[in-house]
């Protein structure tokens, strides 16, 4: 098997979900070729995939030094550092992105998200509002602009900020969820049910929709349909990003378990 062909097939592997053999023939083509950022961001994507992110932190940041302005590993990097809360070191790697490539508008996202995580919401949304400047027609900018702007109470200007996603994408789950969110958070959960479900229509394994549907039976009592949402989010969200939540989680199905009699 040529190089080019383990490689066609670890990217094949890494598609359908078996990252440890896309690994092990990612590792054997790094063993028998010379160095390679394109094999050290494969790796990292199979490491990230395999549950190591600290490992795949070490084979993006290979793939960086190989190659400086490989673009997909700085992103990558920065989104494995965000998702493993290193909010600093996420900072500094989308950073990067914005001084060696002036117009990734995606990268002034990332970092607002950043912001947004630890609570600065104002300098989340300035970084939006450059990111739109720069992509006008950016969802991405959007729904994390629209987010802000709800956090910041400004439901309005946030529920416009999710129409305009729609309009440019009428098939963007995120910004259904959104609307759902910003409903429920004004009870009013006919709304947020019917654009949970339209996010699910778009996208089934939309783990965060089943979160908020349980939530909503609950408001309702309707315990049943509410531990089948909350198991569904469980079998879907395993981000380390998510262990606090999906401890939370866990505990409600055990009270609605035994409240059910299951």
């Amino acid at each position: 098997m040529t190089h080019n062909e383990m490689l066609q097939q670890a990217r094949e592997l890494l598609d359908n979900g078996d990252a440890k053999a896309a690994l092990s023939l990612l590792r054997d083509a790094a063993r028998k070729g010379e160095p390679s950022a394109e094999v050290e961001s494969l790796i990292g994507e199979a490491l990230e995939e395999s549950g190591d992110p600290a490992g795949a932190v070490a084979a993006y940041k290979r793939a960086i030094e190989l190659d400086p302005e490989d673009i997909d590993s700085a992103y990558a990097l920065g989104d494995v550092l965000f998702e493993m809360n290193n909010f600093e070191a996420a900072m500094a790697a989308y950073t990067r992105i914005t001084e060696l490539f002036v117009d990734q508008s995606d990268a002034w996202v990332s970092i607002g998200l950043v912001h947004f995580s630890q609570e600065r919401i104002d300098e989340a949304i300035t970084c939006y509002e450059r990111a739109l400047q720069l992509t006008p027609d950016s969802t991405f900018a959007c729904n994390s602009l629209g987010d802000a702007l709800f956090a910041s109470g400004e439901p309005e200007q946030a529920l416009g900020m999710f129409q305009r996603v729609i309009v440019l994408d009428p098939e963007d789950p995120q910004a259904y969820y959104n609307l759902a969110e910003m409903y429920y958070d004004m009870d009013d959960l006919d709304a947020a049910e019917e654009n949970c479900r339209r996010a699910l229509e778009l996208d089934p394994g939309f783990a965060y929709a089943y979160l908020t549907i349980g939530n909503i039976h609950l408001d309702r009592e309707e315990m049943d349909d509410a531990l089948q949402a909350f198991q569904e989010f469980l079998l879907r969200e395993h981000s380390p990003a998510a262990e606090d939540i999906r401890s939370e989680v866990a505990a409600v199905v055990d009270g609605l378990k035994a409240e059910l009699g299951h």
